[in-house]
């Protein structure tokens, strides 16, 4: 079952645009860049979306990159970025540019990522020995490791 969420947003500048979903089951909403900004080849870049928003307490914010715009090559050098429900600066699309060319230009107004709203648990964590940690079929194999070498 779906929870209704209301995230409250700020205009920090006159020319910021509000979220945006592109349907009604699209499950983020689309930020768009503040202003032309241009992303060069290997170097990441804050892009302004001029918006600040309040993530009710116990969710999160997931901005994530727009499949459009990776397929062309930009991407998010952290994968996600994580919106804190106590965070209310201005919400910043970190991109890199891998694709072709020496960079990508964005215009103002570009949709440049998503954002979505995302629930998070009351977590807490309880030191035990080795031994008391369940075991698994992968064991400790990672990095690409299948655990048999």
């Amino acid at each position: 079952m779906r929870q209704n969420v209301e995230v409250l947003f700020a205009k920090l500048d006159d020319n910021a645009a509000a979220p945006t979903q592109g349907s009604k089951s699209a499950a983020g909403w689309d930020l768009r860049a503040l202003e032309d900004t241009i992303v060069k080849k290997g170097t990441s870049t804050k892009i302004k979306t001029g918006i600040a928003v309040a993530i009710p307490e116990g969710w999160e914010g997931q901005i994530r990159s727009r499949s459009s715009l990776g397929a062309k090559g930009m991407i998010m050098p952290n994968g996600v970025g994580t919106i804190d429900s106590d965070y209310r600066g201005e919400l910043m699309v970190l991109a890199t540019w891998i694709g072709e060319g020496d960079h990508i230009a964005l215009q103002k107004g570009e949709r440049i990522a998503q954002m979505l709203i995302a629930p998070v648990p009351v977590t807490s964590y309880r030191e035990v020995s080795i031994d008391q940690l369940s075991k698994t079929e992968r064991g400790k194999g990672g990095f690409g490791s299948s655990g048999k070498f």
